[in-house]
């Protein structure tokens, strides 16, 4: 087990590193409706698309271990009695997760997408008050945890329209599943980490992960050709940066702080990714609707305050 780190604990650290993973993640949804275009994916190549996703992130665990051996001076390879953990974390963090994701991203809006992933947040909560102890629930969690949810349903809210809450499990079901799993990852990283180095198991769950997905597909008739342009190749080595550095940070966060002093900051995905959205996939209409707008601001008020500290 290492050390515990004073500067990674300190609010500056928190601060800074959880606004660099938000931030990524928060570019990650309009990066990867834009990466469906550049390679031709349809929405409903099933296939294709979890082929997509598994060279992303196969590569962005190669970055992971390639980067953290040149920092260390060694090639970082699976510590001893780390490869069940490596294998549930993968499947939770990568695999369930992104398979739910990218799949329900190819079914709804950038924004829309953005807005319900931001639930993570409030499962991160429960999940680690409720299962692993370790966090109690307290009522203002409850109500935040609310809030946040009445969010998602408002975003979901069409008045005028012949249904007035639009809900697809193909799209917005899906992707509320990958908040659960990406909740679940995140307290097993917390929990992992302390017995084990918290990159180490972020790289190599990566590439498992990644593997699981390349291989499924690929045997079910997964395909995707080269994109259309040179800037595809750009964009998937960016998709794996995302991943890489996001989770990276996320999850050394997370084993040296309390998990609310972390999500207290999950706010800023959304926030970001409903902006990056608006500027490149010009969803500036759709973001600035009246429902997408309260519902952001219920989301991240939900998350505010179920993590916030009583004074």
């Amino acid at each position: 087990m290492e050390k515990k780190n004073n500067f990674i604990t300190s609010p500056l650290a928190i601060f800074l590193l959880a606004g660099i993973s938000c931030f990524l993640w928060g570019s990650a949804t309009p990066s990867i409706k834009t990466g469906y275009a550049l390679f031709g994916i349809e929405s409903s190549a099933t296939l294709d698309i979890i082929l997509f996703a598994g060279i992303r992130f196969f590569l962005a665990g190669i970055l992971v271990i390639l980067i953290q051996s040149a920092i260390s001076g060694k090639f970082i390879v699976p510590e001893k009695g780390s490869l069940p953990s490596i294998i549930k974390l993968a499947l939770a963090q990568t695999v369930i997760q992104y398979f739910c994701f990218y799949i329900g991203l190819a079914h709804t809006s950038g924004v829309a997408g953005t807005i319900v992933s931001g639930a993570s947040g409030f499962f991160s909560i429960l999940i680690a008050s409720l299962i692993f102890k370790y966090e109690k629930l307290t009522s203002a969690k409850i109500i935040g945890c609310v809030l946040g949810l009445g969010g998602i349903i408002i975003m979901n809210v069409h008045p005028g329209s012949d249904t007035a809450i639009t809900f697809s499990f193909l799209g917005e079901g899906l992707v509320l599943l990958s908040t659960i799993s990406l909740a679940v990852s995140g307290i097993l990283c917390k929990k992992y980490g302390q017995r084990f180095n918290v990159v180490m198991l972020s790289g190599y769950q990566f590439i498992f992960g990644g593997l699981v997905m390349i291989i499924v597909s690929l045997i079910l008739g997964g395909r995707i050709g080269a994109p259309s342009s040179a800037s595809g190749y750009i964009l998937m080595l960016y998709m794996a940066f995302i991943s890489a550095v996001a989770y990276s940070l996320w999850g050394t966060l997370l084993k040296y702080n309390d998990v609310s002093k972390v999500t207290i900051y999950s706010f800023m995905t959304p926030l970001f990714g409903v902006l990056l959205s608006a500027i490149f996939l010009g969803e500036t209409e759709e973001a600035l609707q009246l429902n997408k707008l309260l519902a952001l601001i219920l989301v991240c008020g939900g998350i505010y305050i179920v993590n916030r500290k009583n004074k």
